[in-house]
């Protein structure tokens, strides 16, 4: 699949929807108070570097201080592909350090939506998707077992989007899982996915992801993207299974806390 850099970034953004959407020459420049990563990190808009380590260093310069004047922390959300190597070292050298190592994934809708249905049960749950942010959607990421302040900071982010649909799954005793689609720059994008944890197990996700997919279908988007931490084996599992590829690994660059 042949990956615009640009228009996928762009519309990640869209989607976390920060407070503050900086531009410099390069580069996006998201400024929330969110504990969504990609909504608080700043990202280059091409995979290729052309810039000596010094006009790099300068570029490091003025984003940090994009962030310092906003008060907050600067962060900094790059690909580790060979064409960035410059980015890394002058981040380096500024201080930062990789952390939280990130896949962005990309597929087909068409294929993820074949998958997601294949061999799928007949009892299936409900998935009620809405325009807005409604009181099911929300109530899947305030559930118990969940860190309450980054789950409302996550629906603060998601909610401000113009580009997203809200997909739940409730049960007779309360919330299961939702997850979001937004639909922009010629993407459809998945984020916020979450199943609470004693209705994990139960295919709840892969549900989500065929409504979203669906739905994506119709509007005539061919291509799907989502990003997962490398660590999360278990989504990454599933979402390998509905046909989603590595495009690239990126990691968080931070300077260490004192």
């Amino acid at each position: 699949m042949d990956i615009d850099v640009e228009s996928l970034e762009r519309a990640t953004l869209d989607a976390v929807a920060p407070q503050h959407a900086l531009e410099l020459p390069g580069w996006l420049v998201p400024i929330d108070h969110s504990t969504i990563g990609r909504a608080t990190s700043a990202v280059p808009l091409s995979h290729t570097g052309m810039h000596t380590l010094r006009a790099h260093a300068m570029q490091v310069s003025d984003i940090e201080a994009c962030y310092v004047n906003l008060q907050r922390p600067p962060c900094f959300r790059v690909a580790d592909v060979a064409g960035l190597a410059g980015v890394h070292l002058a981040l380096d050298q500024a201080g930062y350090a990789a952390q939280q190592p990130t896949l962005t994934l990309v597929g087909q809708t068409k294929r993820v939506l074949d998958q997601a249905l294949a061999n799928r049960p007949a009892d299936t749950p409900q998935v009620v998707v809405s325009a807005s942010p409604n009181d099911a959607w929300q109530a899947v990421y305030l559930a118990a077992g969940f860190d309450p302040t980054d789950g409302a900071q996550r629906i603060a982010a998601l909610s401000r989007s113009t580009t997203v649909l809200y997909a739940s799954i409730n049960g007779p005793n309360g919330p299961l899982a939702a997850g979001t689609a937004s639909f922009s720059r010629g993407w459809a994008s998945v984020h916020g996915m979450r199943t609470v944890p004693q209705a994990r197990g139960q295919g709840l996700a892969r549900h989500i992801i065929s409504s979203l997919a669906r739905l994506a279908c119709s509007r005539g988007l061919e291509r799907v993207f989502l990003q997962v931490e490398e660590s999360n084996a278990g989504a990454l599992s599933l979402y390998q299974h509905l046909g989603f590829k590595v495009a690239w690994r990126y990691h968080y660059w931070r300077k260490p806390k004192a």
